[in-house]
């Protein structure tokens, strides 16, 4: 029997250990108090806030460009405008 076998073996044996276990409604209890717990909280998923970075993203670039164009322009009135 190679290692690879035998660490899959013991793996599903584990896992079926786990499974007919009272660790496994223990799991799921744990689970569903954190779930109820994250739901009371004010939190946004990864993919929202990726979104978000990326609009603050384009918003940066929009306003630097902004700002130089509104520098470009002041420079042309010259200082007396």
């Amino acid at each position: 029997m190679d290692m690879n076998t035998f660490f899959n073996d013991l793996q599903s044996k584990i896992n079926q250990a786990i499974e007919n276990s009272p660790a496994k409604d223990i799991e799921k209890n744990v689970k569903s108090m954190m779930t109820q717990g994250f739901s009371k909280l004010d939190l946004v998923t990864r993919e929202e806030f990726d979104i978000q970075a990326q609009v603050l993203a384009k918003t940066r670039a929009k306003l630097e460009a902004l700002e130089l164009r509104l520098a470009e322009l002041e420079a042309r009135l010259g200082p007396d405008q």
